[in-house]
């Protein structure tokens, strides 16, 4: 995504707006037929002069407008938009910059309650001792029944240095406590955490390409280079992209000077980039392992994809997302703004790895990823295999972790996040988050916990029995099958009561994780989950093993994925 500057101008007026609509075509520079783009454009300022003279209810221009065009902009992609003034700070926070004034917390909205989910460490909520799991009642004494989640994040945020108080509910206290905060300037990093690992192996968590992050990324390098780096892993995993330019600023840390890392291309001629390696590199040589999944986009893609092509880091973890298109912002009048697709870019090797083909829509305006048919092989600077069209797939894949539906439902019900909340406001501390863990006490305790609560779901094979009963009832055979089908249901209705203690391991993990957070904030969340994190066990495996790190490279020999942490690997490498 390129920046571009926002102008500000007086408001239209109602009455005028036809008119500005058809001199419109007069500023279009690359169009093919300036004839039917006036044509349609006259009949749209036409339907809506008429609905505003003759509609029998009240016409609201802004929001009918924004409507047309959110309509319009949804037959191309989902990355095409059109941002109106109100929007514009928000779209800053997303894509552009992590600057704003505030207390430093995201709050979420859940039955009408405004809770607070997560304070960032080192900032006003946290300094003043509000915890995830705090209710907020009032915000400079305005109650907030009935207010939006965008509501009270506006409310929250405001000039530096101003002063917010805050009324809060904190379960297990039985009096309000009121809270005074002073506003200020958050920033949140794109790099929130960085660290040594064993074996002197380094690594960094980058959460999105926003500005600043490529020096944020050099910054990190350069303290961890002070240790003696044996290697360096780059956790791209649920980072979603953002600014082009900045994923090459990253690529050129580990690339030399004038190497092409990605070439973006455009119907308009003057949107076709190549951007290549600028500066000299600051680590060449280092062992270089980065971590993708299907959340990792956009500029993550490009990083990945560019190393990938150049045989300088090996990608471990699960196919990215496959997002192969770079999207501009260009002023509109009255301080809005249209961010538009203006091209698809390619890694060095030459591919795209666009997934969803928003070119080729079918009859119903339907969306496919790109068939298996077209998908193209390319080749990596050393002569390894890649493929276009599906996003970056891993040179080393590992099996995402699924959890099992008694898990998912607990955490979908909130009973892990109001557990966590309850265990801090119990615990006053715990040990650090690396070795935290919860005893086979302190887990029968959560048990009893949920005892009380309602966390019932169907599992699959419930439903298959439920499609089998509806089926005997319609062909009139219930009555026959009836006693086994009792007996069916009684065992699987026994063995989803056993779901605590079947999936007593996997439970647990995710309650330490949450219950480490709310002591030790994200970095807390990173540290507690290493352990059990599979892509990470294999990065240090692979990092350790140099041979086999160079045959990967090389496109020669043979790697098996452990996929569980702490058993062994084995590589077949042709030395």
């Amino acid at each position: 995504m390129i920046k571009s500057k926002t102008s500000f101008k007086p408001k239209l007026k109602k009455g005028i707006l036809a008119a500005v609509l058809v001199a419109g075509i007069f500023s279009f520079a690359f169009v093919d037929d300036l004839f039917q783009v006036s044509k349609n454009l006259d009949i749209f300022a036409s339907v809506y002069r008429e609905l505003n003279i003759n509609y029998v209810g009240e016409v609201n221009p802004s929001k009918m407008i924004k409507t047309g065009i959110d309509a319009m902009l949804d037959q191309l992609d989902p990355y095409t938009e059109y941002i109106q003034e109100s929007d514009i700070e928000d779209y800053r926070l997303k894509y552009v910059s992590t600057q704003y004034g505030g207390v430093g917390a995201t709050v979420s909205t859940r039955n009408g309650k405004v809770i607070i989910s997560e304070p960032y460490k080192g900032f006003p909520a946290q300094k003043a001792d509000l915890r995830s799991g705090d209710e907020i009642i009032e915000i400079s004494g305005v109650p907030l029944k009935g207010k939006t989640n965008d509501q009270v994040s506006q409310m929250l945020k405001g000039p530096k240095s101003t002063l917010v108080k805050l009324l809060i509910n904190r379960p297990g206290i039985s009096k309000l406590i009121e809270k005074s905060l002073v506003r200020e300037e958050i920033k949140q990093k794109n790099v929130p955490y960085y660290a040594m690992l064993p074996n002197n192996v380094g690594y960094i968590k980058l959460d999105k390409f926003l500005e600043n992050s490529g020096q944020e990324v050099k910054d990190a390098l350069l303290e961890l280079r002070k240790n003696n780096l044996n290697g360096l892993i780059l956790d791209l995993r649920f980072n979603g992209g953002g600014i082009l330019q900045e994923a090459v600023k990253i690529v050129n840390l580990f690339v030399d000077k004038d190497v092409n890392v990605v070439i973006q291309k455009g119907r308009n001629r003057e949107k076709t980039i190549t951007y290549k390696t600028y500066n000299a590199s600051v680590e060449p040589n280092l062992s270089l392992v980065i971590l993708v999944n299907n959340r990792s986009a956009s500029a993550s893609e490009i990083v990945a994809g560019s190393l990938q092509d150049l045989d300088r880091a090996i990608i471990v973890g699960q196919r990215s997302f496959g997002k192969g298109l770079v999207q501009q912002t260009f002023n509109l009048p009255y301080n809005s703004l249209v961010k538009v697709t203006i091209a698809k870019y390619y890694t060095p090797s030459g591919r795209c790895i666009q997934a969803l083909d928003y070119t080729h829509r079918d009859a119903e305006g339907s969306v496919y990823k790109v068939a298996d048919s077209l998908i193209t092989e390319y080749k990596t600077q050393d002569g390894r295999s890649v493929y276009d069209g599906s996003g970056i797939y891993p040179d080393v894949f590992v099996k995402p972790v699924k959890y099992n539906q008694i898990t998912q439902t607990l955490g979908s019900k909130y009973f892990f996040f109001d557990y966590a909340t309850q265990y801090r406001n119990e615990n006053p501390s715990i040990a650090d988050a690396k070795s935290f863990m919860l005893t086979d006490s302190d887990y029968d305790k959560f048990v009893n916990y949920l005892s009380a609560k309602d966390y019932n779901y169907n599992t699959k094979t419930e439903k298959l029995l439920s499609d089998l009963k509806d089926e005997a009832e319609k062909e009139n055979k219930l009555a026959e099958i009836k006693p086994e089908y009792e007996a069916l249901k009684a065992k699987v209705s026994y063995s989803k009561k056993n779901d605590l203690v079947q999936f007593k391991e996997e439970i647990k993990k995710v309650l330490e994780n949450e219950i480490a957070s709310r002591y030790y904030f994200e970095r807390g969340r990173l540290e507690q989950g290493f352990k059990y994190d599979n892509e990470m066990t294999e990065a240090l495996k692979l990092i350790a093993n140099k041979p086999v790190l160079a045959s990967i490279l090389k496109g020669v020999g043979t790697y098996k994925s452990i996929g569980k942490p702490g058993e062994d690997f084995s590589a077949n490498a042709d030395k």
